[in-house]
């Protein structure tokens, strides 16, 4: 049932950009494995081997912390309606930081969000695509506003303070390379 690709064709383009959240994966060679849902048109498909997602400010950030530790990411796609598939991303990434020269290339294919973190830059070198038949049914009913506007109430000297007491080091107690 299972298919492996090489790259992101146009039906798995599609696919990918329908999708109102996917989920992230990654671990370090010791400690915990992370697995984080994310939304909020936060993902740009940038070419056959390469995705972008923007990494908002959140409580934790294991993903920055492992992708400095091994760059190893998985990203998974599931339609929770329509027909049903399974469609993961295999690669490395890189966590792009604002005080990075790439930041203001990337930044530009987002719409704005307050907190915005860090941009994962992705090299896909496996696509693979399930059946999904286990994967129940849902119905999307809106975004959640909550994350923006405790962004917008912090403003960005109380991100900056946040990165610092909350974002610098992972659960293990790697560094994210977060920098402020």
């Amino acid at each position: 049932m299972g298919k492996k690709f090489p790259q992101i064709d146009d039906k798995h383009r599609e696919f990918i950009e329908r999708q109102r959240i996917f989920f992230v994966g990654t671990a370090g060679a010791e400690g915990r494995v992370n697995i984080s849902p994310k939304g909020m048109d936060s993902l740009r498909v940038l070419g056959s081997d390469r995705v972008a997602w923007l990494n908002l400010t959140g409580s934790g950030n294991e993903t920055a912390a492992h992708l400095l530790e091994n760059g190893r990411i998985t990203l998974m796609f599931c339609s929770f309606e329509g027909i049903p598939m399974i469609l993961r991303l295999y690669g490395e990434g890189r966590a792009v930081h604002p005080r990075d020269p790439a930041w203001g290339e990337l930044i530009a294919l987002f719409p704005p969000h307050p907190g915005a973190r860090q941009i994962v830059d992705i090299e896909v070198d496996l696509v693979h695509t399930s059946c999904g038949y286990g994967v129940p049914l849902f119905e999307y009913t809106g975004e959640r506003e909550q994350l923006t506007q405790w962004a917008e109430r912090k403003g960005p000297q109380g991100i900056r303070q946040y990165w610092v007491e909350q974002n610098q080091n992972s659960l293990d107690g790697k560094p994210t390379g977060i920098g402020v």
